[in-house]
């Protein structure tokens, strides 16, 4: 493995201890797909440092526990700022 994936995936780890963002958030922090911020978080930071990497998988299980929680969230939020309401919405897809 290349140094700077290394660092890379040590930063990223760090990163999303600190500051508990998903990692949509840490993939445009950082310039790199979210792919790319979940292979380096689950394959390559256990093997680089296991302590760091325990304390990220908890925090990506607890984002994964949440996750219906936040997409129902984004869904009424788009809702609002259309204007439109839910019931609006069923109707007219009739």
């Amino acid at each position: 493995m290349h140094d700077y994936i290394k660092e890379r995936t040590i930063k990223i780890g760090r990163c999303i201890v600190e500051t508990r963002h998903t990692v949509r958030t840490i993939a445009k922090e950082f310039g790199v797909s979210k792919s790319t911020v979940h292979k380096d978080l689950t394959e390559r930071l256990p093997e680089i440092n296991p302590e760091l990497a325990d304390q990220v998988k908890h925090i990506l299980e607890y984002h994964k526990s949440i996750r219906h929680l936040r997409g129902g969230e984004a869904t009424k939020i788009k809702y609002k700022k259309k204007g439109h309401s839910k019931r609006e919405v069923v109707s007219s897809a009739r």
